[in-house]
């Protein structure tokens, strides 16, 4: 009988002990959303190495390291979600801010083109590309990609419009 109960605690306490990989996915959600940004990353990173192809967790993770400007980190994350999931355009948009922080601007437009090829309706990445297209003097596309991010309902986009396209 002790041996029975002796077992049956063990099973119960290692029930408790081991999660999914979507238990500390979502214990990471509730942590990010309470600004918990390094809590949340310990937290992704269970989850990946439970599952080394839950796009999501990369993708949030490196939304996370990006908050915390571990731009390397980041850049890792998004390219893994972009690796799982080419398709995927908000890891694109991802990677174009960990770039845009990184001055590489070439490398940001093409990754918001891509992502608004993937999503039209997408007005961060036209408001990121025009400020890509700003940096690398192309005003004219600059100027055509705020007004696009306009007419998509960007707020940033009408003040960088009327700083940057006088």
């Amino acid at each position: 009988m002790k041996n029975i109960l002796l077992t049956l605690f063990f099973m119960a306490a290692g029930s408790v002990w081991s999660q999914s990989a979507t238990a500390y996915f979502d214990k990471a959600m509730k942590k990010a959303e309470a600004g918990n940004t390094k809590g949340a990353i310990a937290d992704y990173t269970k989850a990946i190495s439970m599952n080394s192809k839950f796009v999501e967790a990369y993708q949030n993770r490196g939304v996370a390291k990006f908050k915390l400007n571990d731009l390397p980190g980041a850049l890792a994350d998004f390219n893994k979600t972009i690796e799982l999931d080419n398709m995927n355009a908000g890891a694109f948009t991802g990677r174009a801010n960990v770039n845009y922080k990184l001055l590489n601007y070439a490398d940001v437009i093409k990754d918001c083109s891509y992502s608004i090829m993937l999503n039209p309706k997408d007005y961060v990445a036209y408001n990121l590309r025009a400020l890509a297209y700003n940096k690398s003097g192309d005003k004219k596309n600059c100027c055509k990609d705020f007004s696009k991010a306009i007419e998509l309902g960007s707020q940033s986009a009408i003040k960088n419009r009327a700083t940057f396209c006088k």
